[in-house]
């Protein structure tokens, strides 16, 4: 490797993928630095504290969890694993959704991935499997909300078919926040540059260039781990360009998803580990977690439409609407146990902007278009690079593990 060189690899991004990354590459006698534009690291896993009990603002739950690699790392540092069901297919109490109206909701769901695997529309948008006139189309399209931060107008149906078929029903908990282990997990003595953005990559050259906050930064090797607004945008920036990357970022685009969380007054006599959705008529409702792991919180998670309806409204008017939601199930007398106490806001968040990564209609196969290295010095992870586990820390992890290895055998 050339000696003009700063860093054997510097790692973009101190999220899930940039510290699986940087797992996977210390020990190995290499001078690695990872830089990351936030003040902290995490990325879109981010948990904060109230008293002795954490929330995660942005992912929360160890999907596919008996497959997920955040399990054993989170155990292997001394993280409490909750294997508890989180219950989303119930309704506490079956308030506001009789049993025979959650079958039937179910049951209308589940059918899209059927007709979709059945008979794969032309067109490639998910939303052509929905039914005209169901009076489960709204619902459907709350759960799309959900699972890909959008419409189903604006998914592939390939791509939601392949996260369909490589996901499990076992989706776990991290007591003390998935973000905080995810943020634990980044290796002792790896130098480390935090509030640092990484505006150009120049490699024009012998040695890739980073120009940065803090100056220029020359590496072997580059792992760039940002979020598909970051490249789409050309926040970050290469020269020579690469229109291919650029173009499958942005055909990867960030859906929406953000949280609320309200503090519950005299916890022992309200819902525990249990399961609301505000209204399974209409597309644009909160899922709600009461006590969750029973924590004295309730956690309102909305997408899409709904997540920037109320980041329009800021955090008051979306916990007004959440307390509104949930009066209309638990009965007035809750709104005075409610306090509002937090939330996220990831459109607008500054190096991040969105929540996890969809493909539009005909576009799933730009996966691996990004995800492929660039002359064997630039590479390339996060969770919009997995071609099944996308929009999940643990497909982050595993593209960031992968690319790694990548850099390992390129410099064999």
């Amino acid at each position: 490797m050339d000696s003009d060189r700063d860093h054997d690899v510097v790692i973009v991004g101190a999220g899930a993928a940039g510290i699986g990354a940087a797992r996977t590459l210390a020990g190995r006698g290499l001078n690695l630095l990872v830089v990351d534009a936030l003040d902290r690291i995490g990325g879109r896993a981010h948990s904060v504290r109230f008293g002795d009990w954490a929330v995660d603002l942005g992912c929360g739950y160890l999907h596919s969890a008996e497959r997920n690699g955040w399990v054993p790392i989170g155990e292997g540092l001394g993280f409490t694993i909750d294997r508890s069901d989180p219950g989303w297919d119930r309704q506490y109490r079956d308030l506001g959704f009789p049993p025979d109206e959650q079958a039937a909701a179910g049951a209308a769901f589940d059918a899209i991935a059927a007709r979709l695997r059945a008979d794969p529309p032309a067109s490639d948008r998910a939303a052509d499997a929905l039914i005209p006139g169901c009076r489960w189309n709204a619902y459907a399209e709350a759960l799309s909300a959900y699972i890909n931060g959008t419409d189903f107008g604006q998914v592939s149906a390939r791509d939601y078919l392949a996260y369909d078929a490589a996901a499990s029903d076992n989706n776990w908990r991290v007591r003390e926040g998935y973000g905080a282990l995810i943020g634990a997990a980044l290796p002792d003595g790896i130098a480390l540059r935090l509030g640092c953005p990484v505006t150009l990559i120049d490699h024009e050259g012998p040695l890739p260039r980073l120009e940065t906050a803090a100056g220029t930064i020359a590496a072997a090797r580059v792992i760039v781990t940002v979020p598909t607004s970051v490249l789409a945008s050309g926040a970050l920036a290469f020269r020579p360009a690469l229109d291919a990357k650029r173009d499958a970022a942005a055909a990867l685009p960030l859906g929406l998803a953000d949280k609320i969380f309200l503090g519950v007054d005299r916890p022992e006599d309200f819902p525990r580990d249990a399961h609301l959705i505000g209204n399974p008529h209409s597309a644009e409702t909160g899922s709600y977690q009461l006590q969750p792991m029973g924590h004295p919180v309730v956690e309102g998670f909305f997408g899409g439409r709904a997540a920037a309806m109320l980041e329009q409204l800021g955090q008051k008017g979306a916990a007004a609407f959440a307390i509104d939601e949930l009066a209309g199930l638990l009965g007035n007398g809750v709104r005075d146990r409610l306090t509002p106490i937090g939330g996220s806001a990831w459109g607008s968040t500054r190096w991040i902007e969105g929540g996890y990564s969809h493909a539009l209609p005909g576009m799933a196969d730009r996966r691996g278009v990004l995800a492929a290295p660039v002359e064997g010095r630039i590479f390339f992870a996060g969770e919009a690079c997995s071609a099944s586990d996308f929009s999940t820390a643990h497909g982050a992890l595993e593209t960031g593990i992968a690319a790694a290895r990548a850099v390992l055998a390129s410099l064999a």
